[in-house]
Parts: structure tokens; sequence; C-alpha cells
């Protein structure tokens, strides 16, 4: 079922990764949990799993995991019912999955009442999403995945916390919808983490990408950053594993100075670009050239985009 799913132009997050990520945002017991883009909801998966093995857990507690703690949207038809499946499988009776299109909703309608204490998601990214829908969110854009990151920030309680994977391309494209979000970021979250992922994570996807941890709240201070570098070429026959992923679970805790790992000072941050690029100044800086595939895709996307408004214009005169 996950490769019928892949085969529609969905990649599923590695587990390794996603207990990763876990682990760095450590969820709590009485905790909302929330992901809007769940797909196989891996992440609801993940955290349940890692809750339940919390020692002296009470049945109040137990009864905490089942009925108040995960919630998830999913759009597309076969996703969702995995992600019911998946959940169920795992022992989450009455998961709280609503099959729908997040973003349709617009995020000035979110309430305090509708918000979440932790967001783990990967949205998709490359796809575009209608201009009615760009309407429901203050930073226009048809990437999905920036709408998706609008949506998270604003469906955070103060103080809550986020660890979403994103392609790495976010952190320096400069057209105007990368900039504002990055500001948006920045200044209305505290951006504690960069995880910079090898090509290869998601397999059949060449796409690079990050994951960012941050705490809804508070402007950034300092940003870490870690180069996952697992020493091997990634793939369908050699996938990312736990083992590829402790030294940054272990160094994030103290936000360690490593080859791999280094600290970016706020104002030192470019205040007219955001630019967050991954520049490593311990002599490894990674040239961050996008596949071939990636970058016709973006053209056949763009070209699209320049036809609609062209015929938008027409229509106009």
């Amino acid at each position: 079922m996950g490769n019928a799913g892949r085969n529609g132009g969905e990649y599923y997050t590695p587990r390794p990764l996603i207990r990763a990520i876990v682990q760095v945002v450590k969820p709590l017991i009485g905790e909302r949990i929330y992901d809007g883009t769940a797909g196989s909801a891996g992440f609801l998966c993940e955290s349940f799993e890692y809750l339940k093995a919390k020692p002296h857990l009470t049945t109040k507690d137990a009864k905490t995991l089942q009925e108040r703690t995960f919630y998830g949207k999913e759009k597309k038809s076969l996703a969702y019912v995995i992600a019911i499946m998946n959940m169920i499988l795992h022992g989450i009776e009455a998961p709280n999955i609503i099959h729908t299109n997040t973003l349709t909703e617009n995020i000035a309608d979110i309430q305090d009442k509708d918000r979440f204490d932790v967001v783990m998601a990967n949205p998709p990214f490359g796809g575009k999403e209608r201009a009615e829908v760009q309407h429901n969110f203050p930073i226009r854009t048809g990437e999905t995945a920036f709408l998706f990151l609008q949506h998270f920030i604003k469906i955070l309680k103060a103080g809550g916390r986020g660890g979403i994977v994103i392609k790495n391309t976010f952190l320096s494209n400069a057209d105007n919808a990368s900039v504002k979000l990055r500001k948006l970021l920045l200044e209305s979250c505290n951006l504690q983490t960069v995880l910079d992922c090898p090509g290869g994570v998601f397999q059949g996807a060449g796409v690079k990408t990050v994951v960012l941890f941050f705490e809804k709240g508070a402007s950034t201070q300092k940003i870490w950053y870690y180069q996952l570098e697992p020493g091997r070429n990634l793939g369908k026959t050699n996938p990312l594993n736990d083992d590829d992923l402790a030294e940054f679970v272990e160094f994030q805790k103290t936000f360690a100075n490593s080859p791999k790992s280094w600290m970016v000072d706020a104002k030192d941050i470019d205040k007219t670009t955001f630019d967050l690029s991954v520049k490593n100044p311990n002599g490894s800086e990674e040239l961050n050239h996008r596949a071939p595939e990636e970058i016709l895709a973006e053209i056949a996307a763009l070209d699209a985009e320049s036809t609609e408004v062209l015929a938008n214009i027409r229509a106009l005169l």
C-alpha cells in the first residue's frame, strides 16, 4: 500500500528520521500532537510508541493517549485509509484522523481552542494550489509546503514545538514568498535546530531536505545546524537507519560543536534575504546542487504558472 501511494507521487518519511524527530521534539503525555498532512500517520504512530514506553504510566495516562493526544488530517483517500489502519494496528482504537484538504481552511479562523502543543509533519512539496486556496494565507504562494508551514506556525500554541521536514531550497530561495516565510519563522518562532539531510533519504526522490525544529512565541536568537553524513550513498537497498541519526540526537541535547555541527547567531543573518543556507564553517561546506529532474520540474511548473497568468491577463483585456 505504501508503494501504491509512492506511485501517486507520495514519499513516506523514513521511520528512523521520524523517530529522531520525535526524540528531539520530546512530546509529553497530556500534550496534543498534530499532523495536518498525515500521510500514513507515521509521526502519530511513532509518537504513540515513544509515549507509551514512558515508565509508570497510569490508567488515566493510557486513556489520555487513546482519546486526547493524536490528531491528523489527510487529503488523499489511499493515504487516509493507510493512516487509520496504521494507527489501529499500533493500538490506537479510535484514530482522530479527518479526511480533508487542510489548506482549504483559512488560517485567520484558527482560534485558541484549535491549537496544539506539538506539530510534527512532512508536508508535500512541489505541489501547486489554486488561487482561491492561496487566499487562505497571508503569504500567498502555490507551493504547498510553504502554505503548510504557515498553517503549522499558526496552529501551534504559544510555547508549542514543531519538527517539520521541508525541501532544503527553502533555506535560500530568493523569491518573495520564501523570504517572507523565513522572516515569519525567525521572528515569530525560536528556530533552534536545522538538520541537513543528504539526498537519498527519501527513496525514489532525489530531492534534498532539511528538518526545522522550532518553538513558537519567541524570536530566534541562535540556530544550531547539523549535517547528516551517513558515510555511504543512501537508497532502496541501503536505507537510512537509527544508528545514522544517533549522533545527531545526542549532540542536539547540548547543541554540541563538531566537524558536522555548528551554531549561527541570528544577528549575523542578512535582514534583507533572511538566507538560512547550510554553510559549514568547519571546512566541509556542501554545495547544494539540485537534481536535474528537480530543476526541470520547477521549470515546467513556472511555465504553467506563466501560462495561467497570461490567460488571466487576456481575460481582463
